[in-house]
């Protein structure tokens, strides 16, 4: 069995690949003016996104605040308390700050970058653009897990509804 090779083993390979003679392992101009590029939309968007979480957290509040009125509402429909969707919001606007955030200084640390070509500045950068991958990452591995639990869920409560509409 030693003989060949498994083809199912993961490639080994150095973290820092390395570099022939000569051969520099500086950015080029052309993945320069890329991040350049990208540098403004990045920030633009990391805004957006403080923007839509305190938009969120706003909603959720008011929804605190009014949630006599909307239990009233959702106690007719059988829906969840208002006071609940207004822990939701509020929840969903502080987990989305933190993809805002790396986002924006993923722009900000790239800007940073161009005006001081600090090795430093450009490894922050593509440290937030990490960041905010694993946490888009982990998010996901999350939401997946949640489903197995909401199918269990909907099956009970389509059991529960069906045994009330029989009687």
């Amino acid at each position: 069995m030693s003989d060949y090779e498994n083809p199912y083993k993961s490639p080994e390979t150095s973290i820092v690949p390395e570099t022939p003679q000569g051969a520099g392992s500086a950015l080029t101009e052309t993945m320069l003016g890329y991040l350049k590029e990208a540098s403004p939309w990045l920030r633009f968007i990391g805004i957006l996104g403080f923007i839509g979480c305190s938009i969120m957290c706003l909603v959720g509040i008011i929804s605190a605040i009014f949630s006599s009125v909307l239990s009233s509402l959702a106690g007719e429909l059988g829906a969840l308390p208002a006071g609940l969707i207004s822990l939701f919001y509020i929840a969903g606007g502080a987990l989305y700050f933190f993809p805002a955030l790396f986002t924006y200084n993923f722009g900000v640390k790239i800007r940073n970058y161009q005006l001081s070509s600090s090795n430093e500045d450009l490894e922050l950068a593509f440290k937030n653009n990490k960041s905010l991958w694993k946490f888009y990452g982990i998010l996901a591995i999350v939401c997946l897990a949640f489903i197995p639990f909401l199918i269990i869920l909907s099956i009970i409560f389509a059991a529960v509804t069906a045994a009330r509409l029989i009687n």
